[in-house]
């Protein structure tokens, strides 16, 4: 999947749902930096270590119970060491219990049109069924993770980085290990995450992001039968994804004027692009010849609500369209009322527009 326009590139029973071991934290991490995003958490709150997070078996950074970390060096714990008792920490830190937690993970999945998930717990242990997610689905979470919060991409690519355990016992080092070994893998293309996971029931898993020139690619790999089958899959479909696409993004938009308002308090609004413009060529287009046609009325009436489409920027290229961007009202403005055209025009005869013509005797 290519992740900025969502693109699927080659797919093989994508919407199978299978076990994705450790690769469930990606909706973990995901409702975390949501979390982060809302003001509801910061980098720098503490959290203390329950005794079912310090339960957790399976990867782990060996929390103690009533140990206290912060929420970074736990987000840390989970993207490099993939650790299932910072996860459940994180889990009980935001929602309470996992189990409320859990409940989020499966809200924040139905929303991104997840059609074949379903989470039992928050870091992909279970031995349940039941707790499934297909390959597509793993791709939406990780292009909504990687695309609303790039900042993840800081984590990802940390290979090596101490953490300092201070419990009773005293304090000491521990060293988180990246378990993607892809980053020190040898490839074409800048590896930049994102997570793997392994059980004996879902084999080896992983989600697997790259960069090349301007282009970030998903890879998912589900029930490989290895570590090294499932790391020599993702680096043949990236491979084939880099090699399949080219990704236009307008980084040169038109700058848009102000729109005039009809019956509103303000003569004018604001404008502004409901976001970038990217398409993705899959046949080795030439983007030089792309145009722009931008689409705006006279005026519209007021009152206008900030966030209301307006126009449309449309791109072309030799005569076939490539999409549009919406274009929207960049404020609010109110219906006048009589009293404003009142001051409107009184306003306009104190600067002259209507004092009556004077007499000149002579």
């Amino acid at each position: 999947m290519e992740a900025s326009t969502g693109t699927v590139l080659y797919e093989k029973n994508a919407d199978e749902a299978r076990n994705p071991a450790s690769v469930t934290k990606i909706m973990t991490l995901l409702l975390i930096f949501d979390a982060l995003e809302s003001g509801k958490i910061r980098l720098t709150d503490e959290v203390v270590t329950s005794a079912h997070a310090k339960s957790m078996g399976g990867s782990q950074v060996f929390l103690e119970e009533g140990e206290v970390q912060t929420v970074e060096t736990l987000i840390k714990c989970i993207v490099i060491s993939s650790g299932n008792d910072a996860s459940v920490a994180m889990a009980e830190f935001i929602a309470g219990d996992e189990g409320a937690f859990v409940q989020m993970m499966n809200e924040r999945a139905r929303g991104l049109g997840m059609n074949n998930t379903h989470f039992e717990d928050c870091c992909g242990l279970t031995a349940s069924t039941t707790h499934a997610v297909s390959a597509r689905d793993i791709a939406l979470m990780s292009r909504e993770l990687i695309t609303k919060y790039p900042e993840i991409f800081n984590y990802s690519t940390i290979w090596m980085e101490n953490i300092t355990h201070v419990t009773k016992q005293g304090s000491k080092e521990f060293c988180l290990s990246n378990t993607n070994k892809l980053l020190k893998m040898a490839t074409n293309f800048q590896v930049t995450g994102l997570k793997t996971g392994s059980t004996s029931l879902a084999k080896y898993c992983l989600s697997a992001t790259g960069r090349k020139d301007g282009v970030d690619l998903i890879a998912v790999v589900l029930a490989a039968p290895d570590y090294k089958a499932r790391f020599a899959d993702a680096v043949s479909l990236l491979n084939y994804g880099f090699g399949a696409c080219r990704l236009y993004r307008d980084e040169a938009m038109p700058q848009l004027p102000s729109l005039a308002v009809t019956g509103g308090v303000e003569r004018e609004v604001p404008l502004a692009y409901a976001g970038e413009f990217t398409y993705l060529g899959l046949h080795g287009e030439d983007f030089s010849g792309v145009e722009k046609e931008l689409s705006l009325p006279e005026s519209i009436p007021a009152p206008v609500e900030q966030g209301t489409p307006v126009g449309v920027l449309k791109y072309t290229l030799n005569g076939t369209p490539l999409g549009e961007v919406q274009i929207l009202a960049g404020g609010s403005v109110e219906k006048a009322g009589y009293l404003d055209y009142l001051k409107d025009a009184a306003g306009r005869c104190f600067f002259g527009s209507c004092k009556p013509e004077q007499t000149v005797v002579q």
